[in-house]
Parts: structure tokens; C-alpha cells; sequence
């Protein structure tokens, strides 16, 4: 389960449905908090069910130096980190010309 920290997860329900957010902190097997530096800041973070989050392989690296310091990273931080990689997810042209239509 602590694997999960500093992983990049999309919520896939609730208001947030589509949202990227960076996991912070695993609270037991079911629920970890969530950030993503802008209308979820590390100060405030949401307690999300894991069933409702989309896991990524995606590790914001960041995130998990300042984590392992055993330092809340700053909004800045998580907030770069999504950009560079939802930047690189949309240069990469997800889910693109497969066929359907």
C-alpha cells in the first residue's frame, strides 16, 4: 500500500471526476488523501476511496523526495509536477487512432 504514495491517480467519479491528483498519504487499505496543489492543497487534502481513483504507473518524483524527507511538499510543487505530466500524457496523444468511429 506505500507504493501508492507520490502516485499520480485520476478520480473517476464525484465532483472531481477526471481531475489528475498526486496521492500524500495512504490513511488504511481503503481511503488515501489526495492533492493536487490547486483547489486541493496539501494543507486540506480530500480523503478519497481508492475504488473511485483511476491508478496511474506514473510516480510524481517530486513529490515523493519531499515525501521520504518526511516534508509536506509545497503546492508549487504538486501543482508542476501534474502539468509536466499531463503535458507529456497529451503530447503523447492517449488513446488516439485506434480505429473507432
Amino acid at each position: 500500500m506505500s507504493d501508492l504514495i507520490a502516485r499520480v491517480v485520476i478520480s473517476k467519479s464525484g465532483r472531481d471526476q477526471g481531475r489528475m491528483f498526486v496521492v500524500v498519504k495512504v490513511v488504511n487499505e481503503r481511503f488515501v488523501l489526495i492533492a493536487d496543489g490547486d483547489l486541493r492543497k496539501i494543507e486540506n487534502p480530500k480523503m478519497k476511496n481508492i475504488r473511485h481513483l483511476q491508478i496511474t504507473n506514473i510516480r510524481a518524483e517530486d513529490v515523493a523526495t519531499c515525501l521520504a524527507r518526511g516534508e509536506l511538499p509545497a503546492n508549487h510543487v504538486i501543482k508542476k509536477n501534474l502539468k509536466r505530466i499531463q503535458e507529456a500524457r497529451d503530447q503523447a496523444g492517449r488513446g488516439s487512432g485506434d480505429g473507432e468511429g
